[in-house]
């Protein structure tokens, strides 16, 4: 059953009232840090609510999903792409998304690139980086991290806006406290060497938010406890 918008509004409060805490006990501006609602599974009217509350952006996992409910949505949002997104469909998701954060070969930056020239219109990127060191996880290990950096600079159509990853699924949270302190740790050091800013670090969803803004996230994904149990 679709939720009513008051019960997302609920809901949306309570999760940003959990992101400012952990900011506050991280000694963090909350600005620093969006929500990025997770609207995966979910019809039209899940975009909708999160652009009515304010929500700048929303993340879709598949792109023919994203295709089909976007013509539905109305309301000004940015789409970003977070599921894993195979070479072959890098011109539609070069058409139809903002930015795709699961970039995870050299491979994908050079279609990316190639598709955006033929557009005529920039991608944003994020490099997805298996900081967890999780076999059932996409993206590139950490240290391969350097050259697939490389390589996107190189495109001149893309910008790379910073990192994502996703941290393992665990009863600990030293597991996901770890996986995150792994993606600053190496933002920083890629940013020293290459000289370039890497601004975003896209980590921490709904049962890991807190870890993942101590550790310096800039964005958190966040479906579930939007949105409810997904409908399909």
């Amino acid at each position: 059953m679709t939720p009513t918008y008051e019960d997302f509004v609920s809901n949306a409060d309570a999760v940003c009232a959990e992101i400012a805490t952990a900011c506050r006990l991280a000694r963090r501006d909350p600005g620093e840090v969006e929500l990025l609602a997770v609207t995966k599974n979910h019809e039209a009217w899940a975009p909708t609510y999160a652009a009515r509350y304010g929500l700048a952006g929303v993340g879709e996992n598949r792109v023919q999903e994203a295709i089909d409910k976007q013509p539905q949505v109305t309301a000004k949002l940015r789409w970003e792409l977070i599921g894993h997104l195979q070479s072959n469909k890098a011109k539609i998701a070069a058409t139809h998304f903002d930015r795709v954060q699961s970039v995870d070969s050299t491979k994908l930056l050079t279609r990316l690139d190639r598709a955006a020239a033929e557009i005529e219109r920039p991608l944003a990127v994020l490099l997805q980086i298996n900081a967890g060191h999780d076999p059932a996880k996409f993206g590139v290990d950490l240290a391969d991290a350097p050259a697939l950096l490389g390589h996107a600079l190189g495109c001149v159509h893309l910008r790379v806006d910073g990192l994502m990853t996703i941290a393992p699924l665990s009863d600990d949270p030293a597991v996901a406290k770890r996986t995150f302190a792994n993606l600053r740790e190496l933002r920083d050091q890629l940013a020293a060497e290459f000289s370039t800013p890497l601004t975003e670090l896209s980590m921490g969803m709904s049962g890991d938010l807190a870890l993942a803004i101590a550790a310096g996230s800039t964005q958190v994904r966040v479906g579930t406890a939007l949105f409810g149990k997904r409908e399909i």
